[in-house]
């Protein structure tokens, strides 16, 4: 057998056959090592939609990497005599093989780097982690960026990679401006339906399961079975060829209304215009420029309007680089930050549905179903009310990375904490997000058929959001009183008399014993 020169690792988030570990790659000294293990789907209660993906993605590219003639490593979950982690199927395999060195394209997942640095060093093998040229912004590009700032923000940072990537400008040099003459356009995308609704919206671009999908579907079914989340409804595009057709679908079919109705959320239609990509782009089927690319051609080409493109955009070049940049430059306390000093337990029926609050039942129920929700639905529907119930900012993170698809650390991490929870005290976002049940009610037709009132704040048909809106001012005040962006919502909470305080905190403390929201799980079909 010929000498094993390099061993490349590849993640389950790393599937390109053009990624920077295999620069250089020769088939006949070379091989690829890749490994399903138990431990990426109990490290957090990671739900059935969520670990199939990933499995069935990394078990597509496997068949790819052999189509290409690369010599492929491969323990599968179900094999036997598979270890429980990534570290210590590494390390068997670095005994079985042995490789004269290890590659791999730089991991998404702080703990998984220093996991693997672990069995490098005690192997004695020289590990080469590669710059991963899936971001615009490399890590040491954006530390330089944040070196020397008081403050973060992200619209300084979106700017400075618009011109440097010439996206959506005009003019050349410092004559340079961006197209329409505004940055952003944010308040043309902020339109709910009405009561018409959201029309005809085109059909979610989904793919059957073929066999090696239907495979993995049952080993999930079997292995997982206690795990939440439900696999009828599975059809996320789990290859290339398949996020490709996804990128064009929404591009030709929903880019057109996206910015409009990018905030809007409608009961029982969980995709609206949404673009369903950021699966495939964390899974790396598809490359951050090539889908900025597609949405600049498109309103190049007049296909859709600049306000729908831009805000898109500002998705990928604008947040998604800066999440990644405030996680590596951040880690690994960024994971223990608790500004607000939350302590409460996640209710129990995030992980069920079982809610008699409309629009959390809602965005439960097919996040359980899918492992989706439009980012409306996190930030101001379970990620605000978890923000103020004040639930332990670690919880809110271990959920939202248990159950979305989408979900890898890097990206779920800082959106949770900073932006969701204002559990880094400002780092990310300049505010708390904050708001009582009507904006809700402003943004869709869940409180119409939900038995809360969200223009009340105390009483039995008071909406807990409106209520914890009112006792997340009253327990912050000192520490909100100096933002300027909430000055006016704190003196409007100082307005509140003895009665009308001890009112909220006392209908507040019921709701976070559970007194108020929760049912029975058969409660939620009545």
């Amino acid at each position: 057998m010929t000498e094993l020169r390099a061993l490349v690792l590849v993640l389950g988030d790393q599937l390109d056959l053009h990624a920077a570990a295999f620069d250089g790659f020769d088939a006949a000294v070379d091989a690829v090592w890749m490994a399903e293990v138990a431990e990426e789907s109990t490290q957090v209660w990671s739900s059935k939609p969520r670990t199939a993906l990933f499995l069935a993605a990394m078990r597509h590219f496997a068949v790819e990497l052999q189509a290409a003639g690369r010599r492929l490593h491969y323990a599968r979950l179900d094999a036997p005599g598979t270890a429980g982690s990534l570290a210590a199927q590494l390390r068997l395999d670095i005994a079985r093989l042995g490789p004269s060195r290890l590659v791999m394209t730089a991991p998404g997942d702080w703990r998984v780097l220093q996991a693997i640095k672990v069995e490098a060093e005690a192997a004695g093998l020289p590990l080469d982690i590669r710059e991963d040229r899936h971001f615009f912004v490399t890590v040491r590009e954006f530390a330089a960026h944040a070196r020397g700032r008081k403050s973060l923000r992200m619209e300084y940072f979106y700017r400075e990679q618009r011109k440097r990537h010439r996206v959506l400008m005009q003019g050349e040099g410092a004559d340079a401006e961006p197209d329409g003459g505004q940055w952003n356009f944010d308040a043309d995308n902020r339109e709910a339906f009405g009561a018409a609704g959201p029309g005809d919206v085109p059909p979610r671009v989904g793919f059957e399961p073929d066999a090696i999908t239907r495979e993995v579907i049952a080993l999930v079914q079997a292995r997982f079975a206690q795990h939440p989340g439900g696999l009828d409804s599975f059809a996320w595009p789990v290859t290339r060829a398949q996020a490709l057709q996804s990128l064009q679908a929404f591009v030709r079919e929903r880019l057109p209304l996206f910015g409009r109705y990018q905030d809007a959320m409608w009961p029982g239609d969980p995709w609206l215009y949404h673009s369903h990509l950021s699966a495939a782009l964390n899974l790396k089927l598809l490359g951050a420029h090539e889908v900025v690319a597609a949405a600049e051609a498109a309103y190049r080409d007049g296909l859709a309007p600049l306000a729908s493109v831009e805000g898109f955009i500002r998705q990928i070049l604008g947040w998604r680089e800066y999440v990644r940049g405030i996680y590596w430059t951040r880690m690994p306390g960024y994971a223990e930050c608790n500004a607000l000093d939350a302590q409460h337990a996640l209710p129990g029926w995030y992980w069920t549905g079982a809610t008699d609050m409309a629009c959390l039942r809602d965005a439960l129920r097919q996040t359980l179903d899918h492992g989706y929700a439009n980012h409306i639905q996190r930030l101001m529907v379970t990620g605000l009310y978890a923000l103020m119930l004040g639930v332990r900012p670690s919880q809110v993170h271990a959920w939202y990375l248990a159950v979305y698809v989408d979900a890898v650390e890097w990206v779920e991490l800082p959106n949770t904490l900073g932006m969701s929870q204002y559990a880094d005290g400002g780092l990310m976002g300049s505010k708390p997000y904050i708001a009582t049940g009507k904006y809700i009610q402003r943004m869709s037709p869940h409180c119409q058929g939900c038995r809360y009132d969200p223009a009340q704040r105390v009483g039995d048909r008071a909406c807990p959001f409106t209520t914890l809106y009112w006792d997340f001012l009253l327990r912050h005040a000192e520490r909100l009183a100096s933002n300027p962006r909430m000055a006016l919502q704190v003196k409007n909470a100082d307005r509140l008399d003895d009665t009308q305080r001890q009112a909220v905190q006392a209908r507040a403390a019921a709701i976070r014993r559970g007194e108020v929201g929760a049912v029975q799980p058969a409660g939620i079909h009545g």
